[in-house]
Formats: C-alpha cells, sequence, structure tokens
C-alpha cells in the first residue's frame, strides 16, 4: 500500500524498508517515485528530530538507512532522472579541522533530500572550496566546523571566495560545534544551521 516505505523509514524499521524498496522495484515501481516515497519518510524523521522525540543516533541511522536505499535505486534510475536534482552544493570541513560526523550527517541529508552534493572531505584549504565552486557553479557552499580554530579558517574561506570574484554568485552556510550568529557574522556567511535539518532547510530556501 502506498506510505508504507515513508512509515518504515520513519519508524527507522531498516530491514522492513529495504525489503519493501526492492519488492516494488522488482514489481516494476518507478524508482524516482520510490526515491520521493523515502524523501518523505526522512522529512517525517527530521520533524521528530526538531520536536525532540528523535536524537542524534537516530537521524544517523535514518541516515544509513537512506544511504542503503539510494544505492539499492541508483543503478535503476537513467542518467536522465539521476540528473533531476534540486540543485549543487559543495561542502567540506575547514582547515584545521578534521571532525566529519557533523559534515557527513549533512551531506547524506542533502543527497536523500535531492541535492547534487560536491564533498570535499575534511581539512579542506580555502583555494579548494573555490576551485570546486568554479567547477561546478555550485549556487550552495556549507563550510563545517568543530574546533574553534575552524571559525578563522571559515572567514579565511568566504575571503576567499570573495577574492576569487564569486561571493554574489554563492549563498554560504557554516556548522558546527559552536556556531552561532556572531560567528556567521564574523565568518561573512550567509546563514548557520544548528542541525542536518537546519541544513536542508536553508539549502531549500535558496533555490
Amino acid at each position: 500500500m502506498s506510505g508504507e516505505l515513508t512509515k518504515a523509514i520513519a519508524d527507522l524499521e531498516e530491514n522492513e524498508a529495504l525489503r519493501l524498496i526492492r519488492e516494488k522495484l522488482d514489481g516494476g515501481e518507478n524508482p524516482q517515485s520510490l526515491l520521493e516515497e523515502s524523501r518523505k519518510g526522512m522529512e517525517i524523521v527530521g520533524q521528530r528530530f526538531s520536536e525532540g522525540t528523535y536524537f542524534l543516533p537516530e537521524l544517523i541511522f535514518s541516515a544509513e538507512i537512506l544511504k542503503e536505499i539510494t544505492e539499492i535505486v541508483k543503478p535503476r534510475l537513467t542518467q536522465e532522472v539521476q540528473a533531476e536534482r534540486l540543485g549543487k552544493c559543495v561542502i567540506g570541513t575547514v582547515a584545521g579541522d578534521i571532525h566529519d560526523i557533523g559534515k557527513d550527517i549533512v551531506v547524506f541529508m542533502l543527497d536523500v533530500n535531492g541535492f547534487e552534493v560536491h564533498d570535499l572531505g575534511v581539512d579542506v584549504p580555502p583555494q579548494k572550496f573555490v576551485e570546486k565552486i568554479t567547477e561546478t557553479s555550485a549556487p550552495i557552499v556549507g563550510l563545517s566546523g568543530f574546533l574553534t580554530l575552524a571559525f578563522d579558517s571559515m572567514k579565511e574561506t568566504v575571503d576567499a571566495i570573495k577574492a576569487a570574484g564569486l561571493r554574489d554568485k554563492v549563498k554560504i552556510m557554516i556548522g558546527g560545534g559552536q556556531i552561532d550568529e556572531d560567528i556567521r557574522k564574523y565568518a561573512g556567511a550567509d546563514a548557520f544551521g544548528q542541525d542536518a535539518m537546519a541544513a536542508v532547510s536553508l539549502a531549500k530556501g535558496w533555490l
């Protein structure tokens, strides 16, 4: 029945979700429709996280379920369908910081919500962000950092984007351990996100 995949994902029933996705694909259902149904389940997870019903472990687990589903579904998608993404994002943990858990969750969430995500990894120098933005023409940039020293790296990265003449072509979000409005202003970013769902909301709002 319609909605059972959404419910399985929302309720974090991994085995049931994977069983349903394989069953529906084998039954000839549209792969893109199944991804949309999966994303609806992810939205419910996001709502429960925002409401305090789910916490970070549940969010991470749901992202892992979605990653498994995406890997099962992707081979069934045509190249044209795969190209139908909401928009491009470049994201990375800034220079001097090697924390990746928060960034990886944001990457997962953006991906399963329909974005084409270019993940630069950790300890990323400003110039690498500039090069990837130039290469992809991505309009959305995410800078992640957990350590306080990351604040200076975020500012340096935004300054490098500005110096390259790209600042008016992109929206920049920052996120990490101690990020707040003061840090956003210091870094020169457009917005900061408290969690992965906030990053998705920001990205969708900028399209």
